[in-house]
């Protein structure tokens, strides 16, 4: 663990904890960030390893998930062959950790809630501010749950609720979030007048991409060798539910247009970012220990394919058998063999403990509207979106930053004005290519 003091020469005594997402992410690698975005401009910031997690022994990294990740940018995202391969690099990591002692079922939200509140005991801290992004704010709920003690305020930034986050719960999250940036260009009128439907245009390359895979040669963003590239349906889904970075949101009407026109170079050198993982840095088994034992148990593949077919009707049922960001998870799970918890874990958190839910509209991985709906059992609890933002927030916004500072120093009466004055960013219009 790591604190970090405030910058302000008169800082508040109760500080802010912060809860990484994932589950598995490197927590530590997340400080720049927060310092970038203030979050320790009045308050020392304390920021620890979750169990499993990268500087924490033992750590769960699983280098042969990283390894099959590496070498999926040149296959077909929801081939069942990729599933195979996909089920035995967890099991081969399974084994290993299993092997050297690793007791799987110690690796949950429950310990990890329980971690933290050891840790402000430890630490001699009497009150403190929880914050927490992503499956960090299931995190944060669930100690918010469990041990209220000495939690002044929550904020929670990207939320995934512990009463309802699911597999097939992740279509819904995908439709509001893509959904929400074709509405924000149809807003635009240049953007309305260069790519006029482009929820069709989307559904046309889903389905001719699923039918008739592109394979490309494309050299990685950061540069490097070249490397093979497969562009089917599930990856070009794949890349819009986690646009970050390698794709804005502002690049995606573009790209989809180029796609469209015969030019899947853009998208290409997204899903080519992926053939160089970093070994090591992400906790697969800790992610994987919360999903089969908290996300996974409930419902069917048949659930899974339903609410697919919900969220997108007339996409091929090949794309939407699979949940975004976690492809096969149904089978994987078979062979990670942790028991079911959401007895425990699925459950709705009701608290008077102030607390800031934070929104981005074009969140396709955690919904936008999950945050008002977690605020129904929280009744002092402040909720606002942030137009034209994905996931994780505060990083991106210069007025979520505003409004969590004058929510840690006043919880109950934040400072949301800036709100009001929000646009989404002027998408990328590139020209029309010339007819020949």
């Amino acid at each position: 663990m790591a604190i970090i003091p405030a910058t302000s020469t008169k800082p508040a005594g109760d500080p802010v904890v912060f809860m990484e997402g994932g589950p598995g992410g490197d927590a530590i690698g997340a400080i720049p960030f927060l310092i970038d975005s203030k979050v320790n401009r009045d308050r020392d910031l304390i920021v620890m390893t979750q169990r499993g997690g990268l500087h924490s022994r033992p750590n769960l990294a699983c280098p042969e998930i990283d390894r099959f990740y590496g070498e999926a940018v040149g296959l077909r995202y929801d081939a069942p062959s990729t599933g195979r391969r996909l089920v035995r690099a967890a099991k081969e990591c399974r084994d290993r950790l299993t092997a050297e002692g690793v007791d799987l079922r110690a690796y949950n939200t429950t310990e990890n809630a329980a971690d933290f509140a050891d840790l402000r005991r430890t630490l001699g801290v009497e009150r403190w501010n929880v914050y927490g992004y992503s499956y960090g704010t299931d995190l944060a709920l669930t100690l918010l749950r469990r041990h209220p003690q000495g939690i002044s305020s929550v904020a929670i930034d990207s939320v995934v609720p512990p009463q309802i986050v699911s597999l097939p719960w992740t279509w819904d999250s995908a439709r509001e979030g893509i959904g929400a940036i074709f509405d924000a260009c149809a807003a635009q009128p240049s953007c309305k007048s260069r790519y006029p439907d482009l929820p069709r245009t989307l559904t046309e390359q889903v389905r001719r991409l699923e039918a008739n895979p592109l394979t490309l040669t494309v050299e990685p963003p950061g540069g490097g060798n070249p490397v093979k590239v497969v562009l089917d349906g599930g990856t070009l889904v794949n890349i819009l539910v986690t646009n970050g970075r390698a794709m804005p949101a502002v690049d995606v009407p573009a790209a989809l247009d180029e796609l469209a026109r015969g030019n899947p170079e853009r998208l290409a050198k997204v899903q080519a970012a992926g053939a160089t993982p970093v070994i090591g840095e992400m906790a697969h088994g800790l992610t994987h220990s919360v999903a089969c034992s908290e996300w996974v148990p409930g419902h069917s593949k048949s659930d899974l394919l339903a609410a697919g077919r919900r969220a997108f009707p007339g996409w091929p049922d090949t794309v939407l058998a699979q949940a975004p960001q976690l492809p096969f998870e149904h089978d994987l799970c078979r062979v990670w063999n942790v028991p079911d918890r959401t007895a425990i874990q699925r459950v709705a958190t009701f608290s008077k403990v102030p607390t800031l839910i934070v929104s981005g509209t074009f969140d396709a991985k955690t919904g936008a509207k999950w945050g008002p709906y977690t605020g129904r059992t929280l009744p002092r609890s402040t909720a606002v979106r942030i137009p034209g933002i994905g996931h994780f927030v505060v990083p991106q916004s210069p007025c979520a930053q505003s409004v969590l500072a004058s929510f840690l120093a006043r919880p109950t009466a934040p400072d949301t004005g800036c709100v009001a004055g929000l646009a989404p960013a002027p998408f990328t219009i590139t020209p029309l290519p010339e007819r020949t």
